[in-house]
């Protein structure tokens, strides 16, 4: 089932329990959600449009939302529309490796790494670094690039288990 950007959030301050967050930071960690519920659980965590802004994915309804603060956390910054008892078990265990993967980098780490991926690059071509822009980060590029680099960390787990084997 298909849930609001606004649930994806609420869970992910959730997570942090109280503590502050960079609206930045939430909206990577956002992006992340949706690219790897596109390939783990092959379907859209929610239907929100993701935008290659210059420092990188946004969902504009979370920005109109969220703009005008710096940081955020699920004490001070209630969401009007996210409810927690909208997302599945499934879509929760996706959020829940996504924080464990990602939760402890910062904003701006998290940007500079979706600066270096493929979706936010193709979305963003031809625009300057700075320049502002409204480009849609697609789906099927996030699909795309996300399940590449999911099979070959599969591949690597493979030969290093493969590997171990070998050398017990």
């Amino acid at each position: 089932m298909v849930v609001s950007v606004f649930d994806v959030a609420k869970y992910i301050l959730e997570y942090f329990e109280g503590k502050d967050i960079s609206t930045f930071k939430l909206q990577k960690l956002c992006y992340y959600s949706q690219a790897w519920s596109l390939v783990w659980d092959d379907e859209s965590l929610f239907n929100e449009k993701i935008l290659a802004w210059a420092n990188g994915p946004v969902i504009r309804e979370l920005y109109d939302y969220h703009k005008g603060n710096f940081s955020i956390n699920s004490k001070r910054f209630r969401y009007a529309h996210g409810n927690l008892r909208n997302l599945s078990k499934e879509q929760k265990l996706t959020i829940d490796a996504v924080l464990n993967a990602y939760g402890n980098l910062s904003g701006q780490q998290l940007s500079q790494l979706t600066h270096n991926e493929r979706p936010w690059s193709i979305a963003r071509e031809g625009l300057s670094a700075g320049e502002r822009g409204e480009r849609i980060i697609t789906l099927d590029s996030m699909v795309e690039y996300y399940s590449a680099l999911y099979h070959e960390q599969l591949s690597k787990k493979d030969k290093n288990t493969t590997s171990h084997k070998r050398n017990s």
